[in-house]
């Protein structure tokens, strides 16, 4: 038996990426239900039939629910009977959120707050919210919703016990081939004989699989506590580097790789960790864990009580990690069923 065993299992914006690694990975486990929670109505349905042709005798786990995480009655209306939840409903995109920041604010925050509260409400056991890289020295209207949004969830877990609903925070770097991602556009670049679009030859990111995001929330659900952000410790490649993986795949030609330049509200490099999280981090083997400030609300505390010692870890950044070369990226790449599909189209 599991954890997961007979439990039914919530997954918030579950017609993503995210969602559909998670369901690929617990749908045929002893799970006794997944619910998945969304405003798209075609994504479901195409999510429905999918399983229905591919797994029918565990199809009838999967239950569906229409709603919006920016209504709390919305949101209230998939809680009874729940245990636990994993939440990824959000607005992901650099140049959305930076268009229409207040469009993130609903879903990143207010839409984090409404699952936790309605979460709480009707005593799930236990929540993980997902954030990003983006949220730590935050530049853009992305990483500031998404900052905040682990903020909120950090506050709601000082207002509830851990034995009642455990409320974590997993923050991870760029997963590779979800969905919006870079390696997709490449492939069609080079399919389509274009010119193929680099950033800045020098930028670096941290490289996950679906099945590592998994992986890293799963973790947090079985080892973090209450108000903890969790990190799992990916390692990293130049833009450019990844572009060379991609083009020896695929065949690409790299004479035609054209640096366009970094775009507005990005990093040349990404941080999992912040120079004061590290200050509190714990080293976990292949994770870290940043545990809750839980100080009263005696604000007193915080201008008298300080930390007399640290780690001497200062920064986890994708400039500071295991570094990949190409031929690393390629078997990291070669392992996943979107480049596998992608090779026999």
């Amino acid at each position: 038996m599991s954890d997961y065993t007979g439990k039914t299992l919530l997954i918030v914006g579950g017609t993503g990426s995210f969602g559909n690694a998670v369901l690929r990975r617990f749908l045929k486990s002893d799970v006794g239900e997944i619910r998945i929670f969304s405003r798209d109505e075609k994504k479901q349905d195409d999510m429905r039939h999918e399983f229905q042709t591919n797994a029918p005798e565990f199809a009838d786990k999967l239950k569906f629910f229409i709603g919006d995480v920016r209504e709390l009655s919305s949101v209230r209306g998939v809680m009874h009977g729940v245990d636990y939840i994993f939440h990824a409903a959000a607005l992901k995109q650099v140049p959305s959120c930076e268009f229409f920041p207040m469009e993130a604010l609903k879903t990143n925050v207010i839409g984090v707050d409404n699952v936790l509260t309605a979460a709480i409400d009707e005593s799930v056991r236990s929540v993980i919210v997902l954030s990003t890289d983006k949220a730590a020295y935050p530049i853009n209207a992305m990483g500031v919703t998404k900052a905040l949004a682990e903020r909120v969830a950090t506050a709601k877990s000082r207002t509830v016990p851990e034995s009642r609903t455990k409320i974590c925070c997993t923050r991870y770097g760029n997963v590779l081939c979800s969905r919006g991602s870079v390696v997709p556009l490449w492939i069609d670049q080079i399919r389509q004989g274009k010119a193929i679009t680099v950033t800045n030859p020098d930028m670096t990111r941290f490289l996950m699989s679906l099945d590592e995001a998994v992986d890293l929330v799963d973790f947090a659900f079985r080892e973090g506590h209450s108000g903890d952000i969790m990190v799992q410790k990916a390692p990293a490649c130049t833009i450019m580097t990844l572009a060379q993986a991609v083009c020896s795949i695929f065949g690409g030609d790299e004479s035609l790789i054209k640096i366009i330049g970094i775009r507005h509200g990005e990093k040349m490099a990404e941080t999992l960790l912040t120079n004061e999280e590290c200050a509190r981090a714990e080293d976990l083997g292949g994770f870290y864990r940043v545990p809750a400030d839980n100080r009263t609300l005696n604000y007193d505390n915080y201008f008298s009580t300080g930390d007399s010692d640290r780690n001497i870890l200062t920064e986890f950044t994708s400039d500071n990690t295991v570094r990949l070369g190409v031929d690393a990226v390629k078997e990291k790449l070669l392992k996943l069923d979107y480049i596998k599909e992608a090779l026999n189209r």
